[in-house]
């Protein structure tokens, strides 16, 4: 195990110095501060996980769970459940391994053996995820058009995709981890609004949801027209693979590596490294039940609702079916709520997802030589341009398929296909570069290695049905 390299000797710009200072990737004895010890100063100190709810209730909660649900039925919400609960055990080691060494995800990914074109074979499966995954992204822009032209017909859907653009790239290009964080935390609270008005909307439609309809749900079965969609809401709900790469960055500049500090196998090192670890597994656990329960709710609203009535959602019209949902059994008052919340799903993907995509691409362009690791002056320079770039194309891939439902599934299984690439990397991070005075006990290790084989299995299994076909 190697620590980040030192800042090199010799005179620096003064803005880079200035920079050098507010550096959150950089590991100081100044910044090195003692765990929380009670679990309310624990609570206090979680945010990451906040960050990440608010990408994954989005696209796969809104979009592409209800729609496996109007298109199989109940019968699939094991696969919710599974893909929630799961792939935190991922999240968790690759949390792990950044507040001990005070790695990046693509900095750590860059350490995997394997061919090499200026990076790891592993970071560029990523940048062809994420830039697949952009399709997701657009289709958030549509979706969310959708809804602001519900409320302000006299806007056109395109005229709302480009001033959504344009106001993302306001908040980003000016905000860091703090203001980021904020505005993620309003997102949340929006949406778990939004979560309850639609379990009250189920609870409302006896003829649509009963119990013994969800118990069907849980027999492991799944039809096969379902599968492709299927496998798609596994590679976005729960933490995805893009927030699997997302969720270090966001420990990075939340400071838990920064106040650990760079490992010198110390005890004090040792027992720093463990509490925030522990801050860590408790951020994860919060942000695990928002977007599982908030999942769950949109699943059954289209297994009971949609499937029942035989609405399977399409290119435009998924938003104006939910909308109906909502004021067919609430009444006419709640369309604001619906659009309140509807909004504040759709955008905290679209918020969250940029913000982290410019930060990785960044990381990206200094692993392959751009710049230094040091120089957080010019991580910015590229951070900005970058978040350009990252509004700029989804909207465009939007206006050009305008197809939110068809965008976000491809997304998915794009996410999905590099799910078991990641558990794998990870792998070879626990059991070669970790500390081991930080290593994870055996049961969380075996189920480290019992989610990886998961995700290839599922992989495996969808490649071998698609190309039978």
């Amino acid at each position: 195990m190697t620590s980040p390299a030192p800042v090199p000797a010799g005179p620096a710009p003064a803005s880079r110095l200035a920079a050098a200072a507010m550096d959150p990737y950089q590991l100081r004895p100044d910044e090195i501060e003692a765990p929380p010890s009670t679990l309310t100063s624990a609570l206090g100190r979680i945010g990451p996980g906040v960050i990440l709810a608010a990408a994954i209730v989005g696209s796969g909660e809104l979009i592409a769970t209800t729609t496996l649900g109007a298109q199989v039925g109940y019968v699939a919400l094991w696969v919710i459940l599974v893909s929630c609960v799961a792939k935190p055990v991922i999240q968790a080691e690759m949390g792990r391994y950044t507040i001990a060494t005070g790695e990046t995800s693509l900095e750590a990914f860059d350490r995997v053996p394997g061919p090499r074109a200026g990076a790891s074979w592993l970071v560029w499966a990523w940048a062809i995820m994420v830039t697949v995954s952009l399709l997701q992204i657009g289709g958030m822009y549509g979706g969310l058009a959708q809804v602001m032209h519900m409320a302000v017909p006299a806007v056109p859907v395109r005229v709302w995709v480009v001033l959504w653009f344009a106001i993302t790239a306001a908040l980003l290009l000016r905000g860091g981890y703090s203001r980021i964080e904020g505005i993620s935390m309003v997102q949340v609270a929006l949406f778990a609004l939004f979560t309850v008005l639609a379990a009250v909307v189920l609870m409302r439609m006896p003829e649509y949801f009963s119990w013994s309809d969800v118990s069907t749900g849980l027999t492991f079965d799944l039809p096969p027209q379902g599968l492709a969609t299927a496998v798609a809401v596994f590679g976005i709900t729960g933490v995805g693979a893009t927030e699997l790469v997302m969720y270090p960055y966001w420990c990075v500049e939340k400071g838990y590596a920064r106040f650990t500090g760079a490992y010198d196998g110390s005890s004090a090192w040792t027992a720093r490294a463990r509490g925030w670890i522990a801050v860590m597994r408790l951020d994860i656990i919060c942000s695990l039940v928002i977007y599982t329960v908030s999942t769950v709710a949109f699943f059954l609203l289209g297994a009971g609702v949609l499937h029942a009535q035989g609405l399977v959602p399409a290119a435009g019209d998924l938003i104006p079916t939910l909308s109906r949902l909502y004021t067919g059994t609430l009444g006419a008052w709640a369309i604001w709520p619906f659009y309140a919340g509807a909004i504040a799903t759709l955008y905290s993907t679209i918020f969250s997802a940029t913000a982290a995509h410019a930060r990785s691409y960044a990381d990206m362009c200094r692993i392959m030589g751009r710049f230094e690791r040091d120089d957080y002056a010019a991580r910015l320079r590229y951070q900005r341009a970058l978040v350009i770039a990252l509004c700029v194309v989804p909207a465009g891939l939007y206006l050009l398929i305008e197809s939110a439902v068809v965008m976000v599934i491809l997304g998915g299984v794009a996410q999905a296909l590099m799910l078991p690439l990641i558990g794998i990397g990870t792998i070879y991070l626990r059991h070669r570069r970790l500390p081991q005075a930080v290593a994870p006990g055996a049961f969380q290790t075996m189920a480290l290695w019992g989610t990886t084989a998961l995700c290839l299995a599922a992989m495996v299994y969808y490649a071998v049905l698609t190309a039978s076909r």
